[in-house]
């Protein structure tokens, strides 16, 4: 008999051509979501931006693979406020939040807004958080009732103990929680980061068939600093150094979990902190990088962090990004990555979606409010141009820092007269320009002016037209 190769030819080049077109057709499950956040880390303390007497190969390794966000906001100075606008995509005000929740708060985050989890259970995401919660302390408030399906950590932060160094017996026992119970008092925190760490990973490892979402909020580099014995004196920087590296070590546990199950092409990993450097903790604090002041101020050193983005095969590798963008605008960029319809209510956040793909001409975000204490409207930026409004704040400058856990004074309500200043000159706000750009000033101005009509400014009494209630205990 004899053999027709043309015919066979034909239906093996078809079958080679159908997988190919299956192969180059995109994935069709929804990427996973890694969004780690530090406490207290300061711009200065990763390797790329000049971090010292510490190694952190895992961030650094990130930076190489991934984007990095030079002008990067935490949506307020403080913790509590911060982790509100992360996970609503609201400057904290709109939600009612500010400052730092502690065990006798009756309030939390308000029901009716929505998370990212709950955005992205919608989407048939697994989501859990671990670490440091701060969103309200009691049961209504807790993670399991914000979108996530498990918890692990603390209700709030971890100096908010009986051992505070000036605050003495006020705390009670710090309680560690698993879901809606308290499983234990004042753990071991030389575990926090192991432990977290281990947490996320079993949870990536039981998901990995399905789209997850996990939020890992590390209680450290926020004093008081614990680390484990695989990394105790480890650093030339002392425990402030050492827990640096051993909250690396936890994002390489991380990411080499995510390479071992196959899931780095399909996940995003997010790095960074709720704000700056606690710098009146000396050498338990880090570094802002130059920048002014630290947490509790609305001078650069106080908001400005790092922030870090991975996705192996999307986000460009080893590219500085210097558009602005903040901690608002994760929320609306999960959302169109994922597919999530936005919340009902109105957000702040803009989806940097864009920016992630290496598009730096887009510009979705061209400014920022800078708000602080109940509801002060401290500073706008537009551009390369910040404007500083005249206000009482924190000022560390002038104070001999604390020194191994103590803390050094600090002045609260330093008188500042503002300015304008060039960000893109003047990083450091030391050259008050106002009077040689009065457009620009002006400019500026229209901004907080618009901002104090919808959010309000207590330094000119105004309440804004909409701003939201912070959730509270019904008895």
């Amino acid at each position: 008999m004899k053999i027709q190769y043309k015919p066979l030819l034909g239906i093996f080049f078809i079958i080679l051509s159908l997988f190919s077109f299956q192969a180059s057709q995109p994935k069709t499950r929804k990427p996973n979501i890694v969004l780690v956040y530090f406490d207290d880390m300061g711009f200065g303390d990763i390797g790329r931006t000049g971090a010292i007497g510490y190694q952190i190969p895992n961030m650094d390794q990130m930076a190489k693979e991934g984007l990095f966000f030079s002008h990067f906001y935490a949506p307020q100075a403080v913790c509590s406020a911060s982790r509100a606008g992360l996970l609503t995509g609201c400057y904290p005000n709109r939600v009612g939040f500010s400052g730092a929740l502690d065990h006798t708060a009756k309030v939390g985050l308000n029901p009716e807004e929505e998370t990212i989890a709950e955005l992205l259970k919608k989407q048939g995401y697994s989501t859990a958080a671990y670490g440091k919660w701060h969103l309200g302390h009691l049961p209504e408030f807790l993670p399991t009732q914000n979108g996530f399906d498990e918890y692990f950590g603390l209700p709030y932060s971890n100096d908010m103990w009986p051992n505070h160094p000036v605050a003495k017996n006020y705390y009670p026992p710090l309680p560690l929680i698993e879901n809606d119970k308290v499983i234990a008092t004042n753990p071991d925190q030389s575990q926090f980061t192991t432990q977290f760490t281990e947490k996320t990973i079993g949870f990536i490892q039981k998901n990995k068939d399905k789209p997850f979402f996990v939020y890992l909020a590390h209680p450290m580099p926020h004093v008081p600093l614990f680390v484990s014995d695989k990394f105790k004196g480890k650093s030339e920087q002392g425990l402030f150094g050492d827990v640096l590296m051993e909250l690396d070590w936890s994002i390489g546990q991380i990411r080499k979990t995510l390479v071992d199950l196959k899931l780095d092409e399909n996940t995003i990993v997010i790095v960074t902190s709720d704000n700056g450097p606690w710098f009146n903790y000396g050498n338990h604090a880090g570094s802002a990088g130059g920048f002014r002041e630290g947490k509790g101020t609305t001078w650069e050193g106080g908001q400005r962090v790092p922030c870090l983005m991975t996705w192996k095969g999307v986000i460009p590798a080893g590219v500085v990004c210097n558009n602005i963008s903040s901690g608002l605008d994760i929320l609306p960029t999960i959302a169109e990555v994922t597919g999530a319809p936005l919340p009902t209510k109105k957000i702040d956040g803009v989806s940097l979606w864009k920016l992630l793909q290496g598009d730096f001409t887009e510009k979705p975000r061209d400014t920022f409010l800078y708000y602080y204490r109940a509801n002060n409207l401290e500073a706008v930026r537009h551009g390369k141009w910040k404007l500083v409004f005249p206000h009482a704040g924190r000022t560390y400058e002038g104070f001999t820092p604390g020194k191994d856990g103590l803390p050094g004074a600090v002045n609260e309500n330093y008188n500042f007269m503002g300015g304008l200043f060039d960000l893109s000159k003047d990083p450091s706000e030391r050259y008050n320009v106002q009077l040689d750009f009065p457009e620009v000033t002006k400019t500026l101005m229209k901004i907080a002016d618009e901002a104090r009509e919808d959010l309000g400014d207590d330094l000119q009494g105004k309440a804004g037209k909409n701003r939201r209630a912070i959730g509270k205990r019904a008895n």
